[in-house]
């Protein structure tokens, strides 16, 4: 009976995440804040190609996901329990709730394992996070054709496949010849692809997860300052070669 109780709670505590995020989302997405604006910070064909790289990203993680509900089964499951409920709650905050499709899917997406493991320990609900795979396929599929649909709308290349692929070959590699986890095994990809080693880096799930975020923002961040700097250095080269040619024609028209 007390884990039957425990199904409504889950529930109510996911709705209100939800409200308190979509009222976040709304903030956000109506400051006009330079601080905000990705523009500040990043040229626009990075911010248009990190748009490719974020359904590529979303796909990824809930590939981990699956491989978490089937396969693996570690001894620290905070971090992956802590992106699971953000992830889900951010998906539930941007779905379009017209349709009975998306009211339904609002339903399958309360990650009932997670929330009732960080709450109540260990609990049979854990076993509807089963249905979760079926979810995380289907929202796989949404993001591959949101991929396809901004790339050929924006009429942009795909060989940030090609890199994926590698990424998540590495990935697959590593996890079954080094015998880790997917979280060990995807900040041992992600600090080896950033020339920062093989190692694990952090302790819990949480260190390894911020670790993770660090060393991509980082990557990301000096991409951006080395593109910022080319293009300043050749900004400056040809308006002084600019400044010369009109220079001289103006020579030109005095002494006519």
């Amino acid at each position: 009976m007390n884990q039957l109780i425990q199904i409504p709670i889950i529930i109510i505590i996911f709705s209100v995440l939800v409200i308190v995020g979509k009222l976040l989302y709304k903030q956000i997405t109506s400051n006009k804040s330079r601080f905000l604006n990705a523009k500040e910070y990043l040229p626009e064909d990075e911010i248009t190609t990190l748009r490719q790289v974020y359904y590529l990203v979303m796909m990824l993680i809930f590939f981990v996901f699956i491989l978490y509900s089937l396969i693996f089964y570690e001894n620290d499951l905070m971090g992956p329990m802590i992106l699971e409920i953000i992830l889900l709650t951010y998906i539930a905050v941007t779905l379009d709730y017209s349709t009975w499709k998306n009211r339904i899917l609002y339903i399958l997406l309360v990650p009932y394992g997670s929330l009732t493991f960080l709450l109540f320990g260990q609990s049979i609900i854990g076993i509807m996070d089963l249905l979760h795979i079926i979810v995380y396929v289907y929202l796989i599929k949404i993001y591959f054709y949101k991929f396809k649909e901004y790339t050929e709308t924006n009429s942009l290349g795909i060989t940030i496949i090609l890199l994926f692929m590698i990424i998540l070959l590495s990935f697959i590699l590593t996890t079954i010849v080094e015998g880790v986890g997917p979280l060990n095994a995807m900040v041992m990809v992600s600090n080896a692809f950033t020339s920062n080693g093989y190692a694990i880096l952090g302790s819990t799930s949480l260190g390894k997860i911020n670790s993770l975020i660090l060393v991509w923002s980082g990557y990301i961040l000096s991409g951006a300052g080395t593109a910022t700097l080319t293009a300043s250095i050749l900004t400056k080269h040809f308006n002084k070669r600019f400044d010369k040619l009109e220079a001289l024609i103006e020579n030109n028209e005095n002494e006519k």
